[in-house]
C-alpha cells in the first residue's frame, strides 16, 4: 500500500486491474485502518479516473453475494449521496411509487454516511427486514413489487471499510460505487450523481453495458431530480435537460424538500408522503424521480412516467407496496 499511496500522492493513476486488486486486498484485510483511510482520502482530493472506477466496481461485483433476477425486468433507483443537501429520502420513496406503478424494484441501499438518514436507516425504522436470502427477496418482489438489498449483507468483503467510512463521515468513492454494484444486476437503472463530471463518467460506463439507464444531476448540485433547478439527464435513449415546466409543475424551493433532523423524523416524512399527507412540492419531487424510473423501464416519456407515478401515489398503490413489505418482514 505504501508504494501505491506514494504513486497516488504524486498524481499517478491506477489502471483497471490495479484498482481491482487493491479493493480485493482491502477485503482480505491486507491493510490497516490508517492505510485504508489514507487511500480513501486521496480520492477526496482528486477526481477518480474511469479505469479506477471500473476496477473498483469489478472487485465489488466479483466479491458480492449475488441475487439472481435475470428472469425479471427490474430497476434500481439509487443516488450516490454526498451532495450535502440533506433532503428527505427521495429515491427510496420514489422506489415505492415505482413499485406501486407495476415496475419491479430491486432497491440497493445502505445506512447514511454523509447524511442523517440513508435508505437503510429509514427502512429499518419502518420495520423492513434485511436479508440476503433469495426466497425471502423473491417473495418481496412478488407480493409488494419491491425488495430491499441492504448493501452490507451482500458486500461482506467491505466490512474493513465500513467503520472507517462512518468515522470519516464524508463522501468517498464508495458513494460513487453504490449504484453500480447492485447484487441483483438489474436490467434498468436510474442513478443520481452529485456532479456533472461524475454523470458523464457513469454514462460512459453504462454505454458499455446492455442496461436501460438514466443518469441524473440537478444543475444546482442535487443527486436527483430536485425541481429546484433544471436537471441534466443522460440516458441510453437521449440526453436532455429536464425542467419543472416539462412536467407541468412549479419550481420548488430548497427548503421545501429538506429532510428530517433525525431518523425518526425522516421516517415520519416518508410515511406521511405515502399516506397522502405530503406537500405539493414533496409529492412532485418524488413523482418526478419515480416518473423518470418508469420512463426508463417502460420506454415512455418522462411526462407519461410522471402521470403514472402520480396515480400510484394518489390511489395508495405506493403505500400498499410498503405495507406489504412490512407484513412480509413480520412473517419472515
Amino acid at each position: 500500500m505504501k508504494k501505491t499511496l506514494n504513486r497516488l500522492i504524486n498524481h499517478e493513476q491506477l489502471d483497471r486491474q490495479e484498482a481491482r486488486n487493491i479493493l480485493v486486498s482491502i477485503s482480505e484485510g491486507a491493510y490497516n485502518p490508517s492505510q485504508i483511510s489514507a487511500f480513501l482520502t486521496v480520492y477526496m482530493m482528486r477526481s477518480i479516473s474511469l479505469d479506477e472506477l471500473e476496477g473498483f466496481r469489478d472487485a465489488l461485483l466479483e466479491l458480492c453475494i449475488p441475487f439472481d433476477v435475470s428472469d425479471l425486468n427490474t430497476i434500481d433507483l439509487c443516488g450516490t449521496g454526498g451532495d450535502g443537501k440533506n433532503t428527505f429520502n427521495i429515491s427510496t420513496l420514489a422506489s415505492f411509487v415505482t413499485a406501486g406503478a407495476g415496475i419491479l424494484v430491486t432497491k440497493h441501499g445502505n445506512y447514511g454516511v454523509s447524511s442523517i438518514s440513508g435508505s437503510s436507516n429509514v427502512m429499518e425504522q419502518l420495520g423492513v427486514r434485511f436479508s440476503n436470502e433469495s426466497g425471502y427477496l423473491r417473495r418481496c418482489l412478488e407480493e409488494s413489487g419491491i425488495c430491499v438489498l441492504h448493501a452490507p449483507l451482500f458486500h461482506p468483503a467491505m466490512k474493513n471499510v465500513a467503520p472507517i467510512r462512518r468515522e470519516l463521515g464524508v463522501k468517498t468513492f464508495f458513494n460513487m460505487l453504490g449504484p453500480m454494484v447492485n447484487p441483483a444486476r438489474p436490467k434498468n437503472q436510474l442513478v443520481g450523481v452529485f456532479s456533472l463530471e461524475l454523470a458523464r463518467t457513469y454514462a460512459y460506463l453504462y454505454q458499455k453495458s446492455e442496461k436501460n439507464y438514466a443518469v441524473l444531476h440537478s444543475m444546482d448540485g442535487y443527486d436527483e431530480i430536485s425541481l429546484t433547478s433544471p436537471t441534466k439527464v443522460i440516458s441510453n435513449r437521449e440526453d436532455m435537460v429536464l425542467k419543472p415546466s416539462n412536467l407541468n409543475v412549479p419550481k420548488v424551493l430548497q427548503e421545501e424538500i429538506h429532510g428530517g433532523d433525525s431518523i425518526e423524523a425522516s421516517a415520519k416524512i416518508f410515511t406521511d408522503i405515502l399516506k397522502g399527507l405530503g406537500t405539493e412540492a414533496q409529492n412532485n419531487v418524488v413523482c418526478a424521480n419515480a416518473g423518470m424510473a418508469i420512463s426508463v423501464a417502460k420506454g415512455c416519456t418522462p411526462l407519461e412516467g410522471f402521470e403514472l407515478a402520480k396515480r400510484s401515489l394518489k390511489d395508495g398503490s405506493a403505500l400498499g407496496a410498503l405495507q406489504n413489505l412490512q407484513k412480509i418482514s413480520k412473517e419472515a
